[in-house]
């Protein structure tokens, strides 16, 4: 873990309340997808947890949704501005679990770590299918990050505005999509649902309200069938068989 100082080079809108944020400076203790940053936000106690989106050695992109006051005053920073956040939080997705053919499914903002992880996928010359769910078609973001990395994208919107009508669960009933590993990341809900339905082996990353971020505080605890895990320290990410879904 490393507390960094970043400079804004970006912080421009992608979708209804959904921000972009590039920031540079050391990344050198981020070491894989599916890690998360804990930022620090003025007059705020705590801090605030967001995947990181995209990552190189000297540039850190971050995709938030403004739901609070939090996240309201990052979307207010402009290009210049410091953010300082804590680094190399998180377990990561295991990339190596997957064979040969990657099955990668987002709902919302969870769509956003999921990029990196797909790069990193691709530049081990793996396939790639993307299942992204958002509630209407307004709402769709980073979809042709994918599809330039060469995977086959498929969208669903629950008012059926773009792709399919219904949730990410209902492209996988209604297409043969061949993996050999899936890897999920959004609301709890989604999540229950994708480790219910898909019987082959995967991962999750788990959305939790975090205190500490680094394990100390136990606020963030579940309890899966290993017994309680921190969110934050043992996951985010979890093995689909540990999960009690």
């Amino acid at each position: 873990m490393k507390e960094v100082t970043f400079t804004v080079l970006e912080n421009d809108p992608i979708a209804p309340r959904t921000y972009r944020m590039k920031l540079s400076g050391d990344t050198s203790s981020i070491r894989r997808s599916g890690e998360f940053v804990h930022v620090a936000v003025d007059g705020k106690f705590l801090r605030r947890p967001i995947s990181v989106h995209d990552c190189d050695r000297k540039m850190l992109t971050l995709v938030y949704k403004v739901v609070g006051e939090g996240t309201a005053w990052l979307s207010g920073r402009v290009p210049g501005n410091r953010v300082c956040a804590l680094t190399g939080l998180g377990n990561g997705f295991d990339i190596d679990a997957c064979q040969r053919k990657a099955l990668l499914l987002g709902g919302g903002v969870g769509v956003a770590p999921l990029y990196l992880l797909a790069k990193e996928l691709s530049a081990q010359s793996k396939e790639m299918t993307v299942v992204l769910g958002f509630n209407t078609a307004e709402e769709v973001m980073l979809a042709d990050l994918f599809e330039r990395l060469g995977a086959k994208v498929y969208i669903a919107t629950m008012d059926g505005t773009a792709g399919t009508k219904g949730f990410v669960t209902d492209v996988l009933r209604l297409n043969d999509i061949l993996y050999d590993y899936f890897y999920a990341c959004g609301p709890n809900p989604m999540l229950k649902a994708v480790c219910g339905m898909l019987d082959g082996p995967g991962e999750a990353s788990l959305e939790e309200r975090m205190g500490c971020g680094a394990g100390f505080c136990y606020g963030c605890s579940i309890e899966t069938k290993n017994g309680p895990r921190r969110v934050c320290k043992d996951g985010p990410v979890f093995k689909k068989e540990e999960l009690p879904w």
